[in-house]
């Protein structure tokens, strides 16, 4: 599968992913993933920023009311669209563009730092995406992006529940199964059973790789890791909010920030 194929899946499902997240049904988005990115981010505040795959542009939307002046893109147009329909009528000064994350269109060096919210994994040959990336950042700049937990949300995971329903572990396998561009549907779980009824499922390439190889890739990019995290609820925030429990047990994200080095 490559970037055409991945463009067409993104853009079928564009629509209703857009009503749907702002609907408020992306629940591990909006109560724990992109608060915990944000809380880590640096002080952006002045920085020329780059949001690498921004889908409907919410989270760029929080980069811009930090103080980033911000240039997103995402492959899917539906999706840029729509982050323009809000930018006018809303405008913060971001430039939504159509691209492409493994052939941005942007000269080398110009951006302070870039970030990518969930789109790496979804992406083909993610080296050649953390090597555009580090490309494009000025020496010194950084790197922070969010994927699904290499270890803990590989192409088998499942919720495992005691007798009382209570969340216990987290089986997973196909750690090592090499998988390119492997369709996985779904809708948000969050969703009212009758709004899941009433759309299509989500059809979503998966491109897998182990920890050891993001890893191997984002040093082969000339960066370095500065900074990881694994967002999580705590035991109260799990009985408080039932949706988020499994991220008490294991984390379902892994966020890193990684930085060119200064000299060109």
């Amino acid at each position: 599968m490559d970037s055409i194929d991945v463009a067409a899946c993104w853009e079928a499902n564009a629509e209703t992913w857009t009503r749907h997240a702002r609907a408020g049904y992306d629940l591990y988005r909006d109560a724990l993933n992109t608060p915990v990115f944000l809380a880590n981010l640096p002080d952006i505040a002045g920085l020329t920023g780059l949001d690498i795959g921004c889908g409907e542009g919410a989270n760029t939307r929080k980069l811009a009311e930090a103080g980033g002046r911000m240039i997103a893109v995402d492959i899917a147009p539906t999706f840029i669209r729509h982050a323009q329909e809000a930018e006018a009528a809303a405008p913060l000064g971001i430039d939504y563009r159509l691209g492409d994350g493994t052939a941005l269109p942007f000269p080398d060096a110009q951006f302070d730092f870039a970030t990518a919210f969930m789109s790496m994994m979804d992406m083909p040959f993610q080296n050649r995406a953390l090597t555009e990336a580090a490309r494009v950042l000025k020496p010194g700049g950084f790197l922070q992006f969010s994927i699904l937990h290499p270890c803990f949300a590989p192409p088998y995971r499942k919720v495992l529940r005691d007798d009382a329903g209570n969340i216990r572990a987290i089986e997973v396998g196909r750690y090592f199964d090499g998988i390119d561009g492997e369709i996985e549907t779904w809708r948000f779980g969050a969703a009212p059973v009758a709004v899941k009824a009433s759309v299509e499922p989500f059809r979503v390439p998966r491109f897998h790789r182990t920890l050891s190889e993001w890893v191997a890739m984002i040093v082969a990019a000339g960066l370095t890791i500065e900074h990881m995290a694994e967002p999580h609820v705590d035991a109260e925030t799990a009985k408080a909010i039932p949706y988020l429990a499994d991220t008490h047990i294991a984390p379902l994200f892994l966020h890193i920030r990684a930085r060119r080095g200064a000299a060109a």
